[in-house]
């Protein structure tokens, strides 16, 4: 029989590493090798214990999961398996940045968290699908096109059909100041002349205010 793998759970509600470790206590291929109640135990567990998986929960006293996961991946080989029942962007990509292999939900299946140990052992990411979608939404969602007051204040010359030295006297700036402003909103707005930026920022709600 191959060696088990060995585990520790963090989880600073008591029942719920109790609840975890009854799940996972009919496998044979896993071994619980500690338990603690916030991110620095975890910290002290990992070091002392050498685990091949930390399956830690998010938000802990102390030390939270995603502090203890960057500690954990900086100084061990141990890999870290969060567990929780929070699903935010901000809270995945915290984990995800601070080096967790994983990220699974608390109603995870007994056969999927089985898996996951097994997967983040070896060094392979594991999300939950939700989890996993809601990064795929995100890195297919554009980022918004942000233009400076100025920036707004040129198009909304240009709208006007202003000339360059005429936008220069109605903003009080020189015509070279003009230029550079329209060359940064050509490449914010991803477009190589000036009807194409006034439309393009129209279309994303830039030009709302009606011009002066």
């Amino acid at each position: 029989m191959a060696e088990r793998l060995r585990l520790i759970l963090a989880d600073d509600h008591e029942v719920m590493r109790a609840g975890i470790a009854a799940l996972l206590a009919p496998e044979p291929t896993i071994e619980i090798v500690g338990e603690a109640a916030d991110g620095s135990e975890a910290i002290a567990l990992v070091e002392r214990l050498k685990p091949d998986v930390a399956l830690l929960d998010l938000r802990m006293p102390v030390l939270d999961g995603v502090a203890a996961t960057r500690e954990i991946a900086d100084r061990t080989t141990t890999q870290v398996l969060i567990l929780t029942t929070y699903d935010t962007d901000a809270d995945i990509e915290r984990a995800i940045e601070a080096g967790a292999i994983g990220y699974l939900l608390k109603d995870t299946s007994r056969d999927q968290l089985v898996d996951a140990i097994h997967a983040a052992s070896r060094g392979r990411t594991v999300l939950a699908p939700r989890v996993a979608e809601r990064l795929v939404a995100r890195i297919r969602r554009p980022d918004p096109v942000t233009l400076t007051a100025r920036e707004i204040d040129v198009l909304h010359a240009v709208a006007d059909g202003l000339s360059n030295p005429d936008i220069g006297k109605r903003l009080t700036i020189a015509e070279a100041t003009v230029k550079t402003h329209l060359l940064r909103i050509f490449a914010k707005l991803d477009v190589s002349d000036r009807t194409h930026a006034v439309v393009v920022a129209m279309d994303h709600g830039l030009l709302s205010r009606p011009p002066r």
